[in-house]
């Protein structure tokens, strides 16, 4: 057609002008338009031009053709045949440009296409086309006789043939009915930095290396992944960066949103309580670990507050700087601090004791107290001399065969010949002081082996033979047993002061009534020394008598110094529904408030079936006037175990081995019960590559 058209201006027109005509019909093939500007001006040849541009897009049933200019507008003359397959005429009176539009043609699905092997997938209306053998899906343009049989034959030679009925029953088969296997997550950018956030998150909650990403869990990975599904899907995992850097960053940012949400809990609680210990790590650094407890989404949380090392002194002073400096970065009020919990008392001068004067300085209303473990492993030291030497002569024994391997080993192959139930001793330590219940159960459950093994030459072997001794040591194992069963009671995550007062008053009951079962020279309370006195068929001396009495009365008394009875005013707080008379410490509309909430049938089976924090926190927005007075009674914290706990999982993260570890970021994961938002760290990234 385009060489009809030159055959007509060669007729009118020098070669230059043909030119530019060639050149213009060249631009309308491709981009549709067309100036009107540069075509020929002559009538009869215009006449001719725009019937050639009249074939052109009736030969094309998607366009057509609309020439128009300033002073006429000129209408193709369409058939009635190809009318309704016309595009809408879009005209441009600003410009003088020709405008071809198309309309979309979609494709319905035919029945018949199935003796092609297709069905349709998606929309019925603008349906894709799949092939029921190898499941593969075609565009809604390939719904065409022509295209189905050339993949038929090119993809399935073997099933060109079949008529309909073949491709029907395949498509009715219970396998092919099989529901399609899981999307494959894509591997873009984003998926894979966020796939790498997690496992970072998941690597600091078990405390490993960095490096065991690279090494360990990608590796790992890609094997699941290939055996699972193919090797091209297994390659997709070496876009999840798990580099030892790109982990710490990772850590890091983890801990900085999880630091974030906790800031904002703080800011907009009502109240909040500290717990505070410090500490020295593996490399000599002084470590502040500091918790608070606060009331959140109806209910009463524990979160890490900071954990940070103190570069010069290790002073009060360092430590009230290191976290005041932290509260007002955050613009944390001091005053909703209530209490601070430590291991001094009151009466220790050293520097946990000065930094709380210092918080209580500048939180007027703040109580202080002293950690009620704390308080229980002091008041059990004390005890008759007749029963503490036999407890330092079983810690010599023990440390004779444990501080030699050699002897260690030896006992192990003794007691493996003799059919014991245990192999080793256990050690004992000061500073774990619920080890000693253990430790002197051990020693007497073997006492016969370690007498067979014990060296003459050894001054203390002859406790092992000695009745009195071995009586006085199966008492010290079962009381020290019994204590330590009350210590680790009072363990735990939201233990609060009525807890551990009711755990104190059982055993101020028990020791009373021990005493007065020994008094009668009744020992079916000591379980180890009973069935020793059953197995030598023997009774125990008045001396040992008096001297358990004198132990358990003294132990009575000095519980009672340190745990002392005072007058609860508080007590409406443990169970408000056996209140029948106005507490002191209530005003007359806490009071009113208290006996409609008494009065709520509703509100007495919630304190049935919900804890103490989570049922008074539950009650802020419909009794917020004495509710918030008995969550700000719950708040203080009663025991140091969150300290003791984190120290644990910092010596167990900062080894030895990683003396230059920052493992702050670590202790924010691993002690919050907050979990990190990775879609929201994520989303701040402004570059979305996999390793940043």
């Amino acid at each position: 057609m385009i060489a009809h058209l030159l055959y007509i201006l060669s007729y009118n027109f020098n070669k230059f002008v043909i030119l530019i005509v060639y050149f213009k019909l060249t631009m309308f093939c491709t981009t549709n338009t067309l100036s009107m500007d540069l075509l020929p001006k002559q009538g009869s040849l215009k006449q001719e031009v725009e019937s050639f541009y009249q074939i052109v897009s009736e030969s094309n049933d998607q366009k057509v053709g609309i020439l128009q200019s300033d002073d006429e507008q000129l209408q193709p003359s369409v058939s009635k045949k190809s009318e309704d397959e016309l595009s809408r005429v879009q005209f441009m009176s600003n410009s003088n440009k020709i405008t071809f539009s198309k309309k979309p043609k979609r494709r319905k699905y035919d029945e018949s296409y199935l003796s092609f092997g297709f069905t349709y997938f998606g929309n019925r209306d603008a349906p894709h086309a799949q092939c029921v053998l190898c499941k593969k899906i075609l565009s809604n343009s390939s719904l065409a006789p022509s295209k189905l049989r050339r993949h038929l034959e090119t993809k399935h030679a073997a099933y060109k043939d079949k008529d309909i009925s073949f491709f029907k029953q395949h498509l009715d088969s219970p396998e092919n009915n099989k529901p399609l296997p899981p999307k494959i997550v894509n591997t873009d950018n984003e998926s894979a930095t966020e796939a790498s956030y997690n496992v970072s998150y998941h690597i600091a909650l078990s405390g490993e290396a960095h490096t065991v990403g690279e090494l360990l869990i990608k590796p790992c990975a890609k094997d699941v992944v290939m055996r699972m599904f193919d090797e091209q899907y297994s390659k997709k995992i070496d876009a999840v960066q798990l580099s030892n850097s790109t982990i710490a960053r990772r850590i890091k940012d983890l801990a900085a949103d999880i630091e974030e949400e906790l800031v904002c809990r703080l800011k907009i609680c009502d109240g909040f309580s500290l717990q505070l210990d410090e500490s020295a790590d593996v490399s000599g650094l002084a470590v502040l670990l500091v918790f608070v407890r606060y009331r959140f989404n109806k209910s009463i949380e524990e979160d890490l507050l900071l954990c940070e090392s103190l570069q010069s002194n290790a002073t009060g002073k360092e430590i009230f700087n290191c976290i005041n400096s932290f509260m007002q970065k955050h613009e944390i009020e001091w005053g909703k601090c209530v209490d601070i919990c430590s291991d001094a008392s009151r009466a220790m001068d050293g520097k946990i004791a000065e930094a709380v004067g210092l918080i209580k300085y500048v939180a007027p209303e703040s109580t202080s107290s002293h950690c009620l473990l704390y308080r229980h492993a002091l008041a059990v030291k004390i005890m008759p001399t007749s029963l503490k030497n036999v407890l330092d002569q079983a810690v010599q024994i023990i440390n004779y065969i444990k501080a030699r391997p050699h002897q260690s080993r030896l006992l192990k192959i003794l007691c493996e010949e003799m059919g014991a139930q245990h192999t080793a001793l256990l050690l004992n330590t000061e500073v774990r002081w619920l080890s000693r219940g253990k430790v002197l159960v051990r020693l007497f459950e073997l006492r016969r082996e370690l007498l067979v093994f014990m060296d003459s030459a050894f001054q203390l072997s002859d406790c092992l033979t000695n009745l009195s001794w071995l009586l006085r040591l199966a008492y010290l194992a079962d009381i020290f047993t019994k204590l330590n069963e009350v210590n680790l009671s009072m363990q735990g995550k939201n233990v609060t002061v009525f807890t551990v007062f009711d755990k104190m008053s059982s055993l101020l009951r028990k020791l009373a009534f021990w005493a007065s079962s020994v008094e009668e020279e009744n020992f079916d309370c000591f379980p180890t020394l009973s069935d020793f006195l059953t197995e030598i068929n023997s009774t125990v001396d008045k001396d040992i008598c008096s001297a358990i009495v004198q132990h358990l009365r003294g132990l009575r008394s000095t519980l009672l110094k340190y745990f002392p009875v005072t007058n609860d005013n508080n007590a409406w707080v443990r169970n408000p529904f056996t209140v029948s008379v106005k507490p002191a410490s209530l005003g007359a509309r806490d009071y009113e408030s208290l006996i409609d909430l008494t009065s709520d049938s509703q509100v007495k089976q919630n304190f049935s079936e919900l804890s103490l924090n989570d049922f008074w926190s539950s009650l802020i927005q419909e009794y917020p006037s004495i509710a918030t007075r008995a969550v700000r009674v719950l708040l203080p914290f009663a025991t140091m175990h969150l300290c003791e706990t984190g120290f644990s999982y910092y010596a167990a993260t900062k080894t030895k081995y990683r003396k230059r570890l920052d493992a702050a970021p670590h202790m924010r994961i691993r002690l919050s019960n907050i979990t990190p938002n990775i879609k929201r760290i994520c989303d701040k990234k402004t570059q979305k590559h996999c390793s940043h």
